[in-house]
């Protein structure tokens, strides 16, 4: 079977699906994974065929940065999302017999899909079905607003999220000669005939009793390390040299802050007492004296487990990531899905109180990095729920879900 998986955003909207694509090559199927051409080089050292997308998200998250208003963010999105639409519908009509897809190009991979009479399965790597249980990723967190406004709100969230495509959808779907109606907006996404599956834990995330039942919780499907990857070797020797540091990285977030961001992080690494590295990421993140090290993206499968904590925006794959490590986090969530995870983590009693990005100073920074290392309970909480999320198999769950998709179309 052809498996294409469609994926757009950053880096950790990217690695999670090669470690999917490589179990379902595994298990016999030709997988191509289409990502932005930035990440080409990450997707074809795990093994998979790349298929190329247009624009580059980092110029996107800077535009929407130095946006003067919501108004011209907005644009600048839709622009984004126009060329990103004919892109799929190019790495779909490629020998594709399923297409698997993430959420943000949700509703064009569907349509694209759609237009080859294939089936679609969304892959989200955060809850994106609207339920009385919790305030979806992308609403104030945390929310404890009472199930119908929980339900409601989740609700109005996508359909402010699609209402992104409300002018592509209808020009995309004439071109490619479709009914009038067909895929526009989330019309499926809440009911059972269009399948979700989530790649996060149910320990991390139960699924929600009031999901309809083609909306499933599989489990984190993780990240794939380049073929013939090996540690730099000035990290290795930093990490020989002294106790364990501590991992700081944003991933995407604050491009253009590197230099502010850096100075906060040594005088928190100095004022902590502790040894640091840092991963450069978007922001251009830079280590300031003996105790830090800067690096550029690594696996953190790799990384992780010998750290004694680590501190990042709370992205979904980050987060996972420090879990399955079990170490225990400062979340410094900034948007989006962020907070959402942030505050998971804390209930989860593997991190203390987020520092929101906003906040986030030398004294917030090092006050949350000695309440993390110095409480045991954090680590040990960690360790407890890594040993048992190392018991289940997401890409495993995603494999059967494929597989009887393709069987009954």
């Amino acid at each position: 079977m052809r498996i294409l998986i469609v994926t757009a955003g950053t880096r950790g909207d990217v690695a999670p699906f090669t470690g999917l694509g490589q179990r379902l090559q595994e298990a016999g199927h030709l997988v191509a994974l289409a990502a932005h051409d930035r990440f080409a080089g990450l997707v074809r050292g795990c093994g998979l065929e790349h298929r190329p997308l247009p624009g580059d998200p980092q110029d996107l998250v800077r535009a929407r940065t130095t946006a003067g208003s919501d108004g011209e963010a907005r644009s600048g999105t839709v622009r984004f999302l126009e060329g990103l639409g004919e892109g799929i519908v190019a790495a779909v009509d490629q020998a594709t017999d399923v297409v698997l897809t993430a959420l943000g190009p949700a509703p064009l991979s569907r349509m694209a899909a759609d237009a080859l009479g294939l089936p679609c399965l969304g892959t989200y790597l955060a809850p994106a079905v609207p339920t009385g249980e919790f305030a979806l990723p992308g609403l104030p967190q945390p929310g404890n607003a009472g199930p119908a406004a929980n339900l409601a709100a989740g609700r109005e969230l996508l359909a402010g999220a699609d209402s992104l495509y409300a002018g592509i959808l209808p020009r995309l779907r004439d071109r490619l000669g479709l009914p009038p109606g067909l895929t526009d907006g989330s019309d499926g996404v809440e009911g059972a005939l269009w399948p979700v599956c989530h790649g996060f834990s149910p320990l991390v995330v139960p699924r929600p009793a009031d999901w309809p039942s083609g909306a499933d919780v599989s489990g984190y499907w993780w990240p794939a390390r380049p073929e013939g990857w090996q540690p730099p070797p000035g990290l290795v020797d930093f990490l020989a040299a002294g106790p364990p540091p501590v991992f700081i990285g944003f991933g995407s977030m604050a491009p253009g802050q590197g230099e502010q961001l850096s100075q906060v992080i040594a005088e928190a690494v100095n004022r902590a007492g502790v040894r640091a590295v840092v991963q450069a990421g978007w922001a251009g993140l830079t280590g300031n004296g003996e105790q830090i090290l800067a690096v550029g993206d690594l696996p953190h499968d790799w990384l992780f487990p010998q750290v004694a904590a680590v501190v990042h925006h709370a992205g979904a794959g980050t987060t996972g990531a420090g879990l399955r490590a079990g170490v225990p986090t400062v979340a410094v969530p900034v948007l989006a899905d962020q907070p959402f995870w942030a505050h998971r983590l804390r209930d989860l009693g593997v991190a203390p109180e987020p520092v929101y990005f906003a906040k986030l100073t030398a004294e917030t920074l090092s006050g949350a990095l000695r309440q993390c290392l110095e409480e045991p309970g954090y680590r040990d909480r960690a360790a407890s729920l890594a040993r048992q999320i190392a018991d289940e198999d997401g890409a495993a769950a995603v494999l059967a879900r494929v597989e009887q998709l393709a069987a009954s179309s």
